[in-house]
């Protein structure tokens, strides 16, 4: 593994903290607020970070080794970035809220919210993942 591939690692790390952050600490945190009575207590989810660090390394991992093993020679790279972030968002982001959805006793309204912010959200992961890996010398 070469160091763009390390590169886009960390930088694939920061940016999915991050937009998990705005998206659910900023964007989602009043409807959160409003059911506490399913999520952990803020003091215990703490206890918790640990494991939220790894999930994100994880999809940092992934996402990067992923995209580099469907890279389709000259292609753009732009739409290779939105194509692999509309792929993940159909194969894991839409389905895993729709299973929790299923499962967790979360409003309708919440669920829409959390899907079309981290659709958003991997779709940027997508672009982002594209241009720190498209070949040199592309603009």
């Amino acid at each position: 593994m070469d160091k763009r591939f390390w590169i886009s690692v960390v930088v694939m790390f920061v940016l999915s903290l991050g937009l998990g952050f705005v998206v659910h600490a900023v964007l989602l945190h009043d409807e959160y607020e409003q059911l506490q009575s399913i999520f952990r207590s803020p003091a215990d989810a703490q206890r918790y970070f640990p494991f939220m660090l790894i999930a994100h390394l994880l999809i940092a991992l992934g996402f990067t080794w992923i995209y580099r093993q469907g890279l389709a020679a000259g292609k753009p790279w732009l739409g290779q970035g939105v194509r692999f972030g509309v792929a993940i968002a159909v194969l894991m982001t839409i389905p895993i809220y729709l299973i929790y959805y299923a499962v967790q006793p979360m409003p309708g309204v919440v669920v829409a919210k959390q899907i079309v912010f981290d659709v958003v959200a991997v779709l940027i992961m997508g672009i982002v993942v594209a241009w720190i890996n498209r070949p040199a010398g592309t603009a």
